[in-house]
């Protein structure tokens, strides 16, 4: 294992538990906004819309201007924030826009005013999460990323259950989800906005024994090889959001939608407490890369199994280990990938190029699907997501190395 040990050694402010667990609460909020609204109230409103045939089209396109959309959103608000240096001004302004824009799609009445709407409300949420994202790396110390990041970890899972909560039968009408949906953001975020309190408002770490005129050209290369990890991570890991239920569907026609859903909410939930105990012993060890190296080396052998499953058993076990191990590198990531940021005064516009990883594995992934599924299966496309994620570790492995 390469020397992964602490990247910048200069004292920095740490922050209470407080406001960190309040600051995770918000970032989970962000979950809550966007996976009950674009995997299941967005689909079934498009599908009553559409009919029968229709229906994957337009989720399609909306899929593709929505990720254009959270895309620029993400990069302009981000670089917005770092201008006017308001970060939870920003945050504020977008969580009004982002839930009132998603309680107004009820309003639609056909389908080009339901694409509208969905593009505002990303340019709304990515307002909000942008710099939301770009605070903490104003103000949480390297000291504390990995906690920080286990702490990010239990957001997806909280989004996945607000899913299931809004959709309990007789507990809201198809618009009255909506608008529970916003109501729990809103609940989820506004604790940090009106009485988080960080120790400072800027904490720039810097690495040690190197010059001044050394750090930008040093960091860039870093943010480079983080940035480039984590697209060949979310490539693969996009994959199988989109394509889980079909690959257990070709191993065991039996596999129904509501088992593959709990099994995917399981990894979820599960992943969320090993990345905190990964994050915490990464700081406490001054390790920040150990955790993502390992994980990166243990997707492959997820991937390999799934290649080579026969048996829906064999499948789901070796679909837990690749979602285990993904889901844990994704939440630790976001938070280490803090460190690196090459411009302190740009953190937000950066933090939003970061997040082309996000958007991009979902223009991309349909395109690798295409060219090999119907030649090779499933197994073929899983077997190159298996190098992919072995090209990661290698990537930061040598980042490791080099600091």
């Amino acid at each position: 294992m390469p020397d992964t040990k602490k990247l910048s050694r200069e004292p920095a402010a740490r922050q209470p538990k407080r406001f960190l667990l309040l600051y995770a609460l918000a970032w989970a909020g962000g979950s809550v906004g966007y996976i009950p609204f674009l995997t299941i109230l967005l689909p079934v409103r498009v599908a009553g819309m559409a009919g029968a045939g229709h229906d994957v089209v337009w989720l399609s396109y909306i899929a593709f201007v929505g990720a254009i959309s959270a895309s620029l959103g993400y990069i302009g608000f981000g670089y917005c924030s770092d201008v006017t240096g308001n970060r939870r001004g920003w945050v504020a302004l977008g969580l009004v826009l982002s839930c009132g824009l998603l309680v107004a799609v009820h309003k639609a009445t056909n389908l080009p005013q339901v694409v509208a709407l969905v593009l505002l409300w990303q340019l709304g949420l990515n307002m909000m999460l942008a710099p939301l994202s770009a605070w903490a790396a104003d103000c949480v110390p390297n000291s504390q990323k990995g906690l920080l990041g286990g702490l990010l970890a239990f957001a997806p899972g909280l989004g996945a259950l607000a899913g299931v909560f809004v959709t309990i039968p007789g507990l809201a009408s198809p618009d009255g989800r909506l608008t529970l949906v916003a109501l729990i953001v809103a609940a989820f975020v506004l604790p940090v906005l009106l009485v988080g309190a960080p120790v400072s408002a800027q904490v720039q770490d810097r690495p040690a024994a190197q010059p001044e005129r050394a750090q930008p050209l040093d960091r860039k290369g870093a943010a480079v090889r983080m940035w480039c990890a984590r697209l060949l991570v979310q490539v693969a890991e996009a994959a199988l959001f989109s394509f889980l239920y079909l690959w257990f569907r070709g191993i065991d026609p039996a596999v129904s939608d509501h088992l593959t859903a709990r099994i995917f909410s399981l990894v979820l939930v599960l992943s969320a407490p090993v990345a905190l105990l990964a994050g915490r012993w990464a700081d406490r060890h001054d390790r920040p890369l150990a955790p993502l190296i390992m994980c990166t080396l243990i997707a492959p052998v997820g991937l390999i199994g799934m290649a080579l499953s026969q048996t829906i058993a064999l499948g789901i076990a070796s679909y837990a280990v690749f979602g285990f191990s993904t889901s844990i590198f994704l939440a630790l990531h976001s938070a280490q990938t803090l460190r690196t940021l090459p411009d302190s005064n740009r953190r937000g516009r950066d933090l939003g190029l970061f997040n082309l990883t996000n958007t991009m594995p979902s223009l991309v992934m349909p395109w690798f699907t295409l060219a090999l599924v119907p030649y090779f299966g499933f197994s073929g496309l899983f077997l190159l997501f298996a190098g992919l994620a072995l090209l990661a570790a290698l990537l930061l492995s040598r980042f490791g190395r080099e600091n």
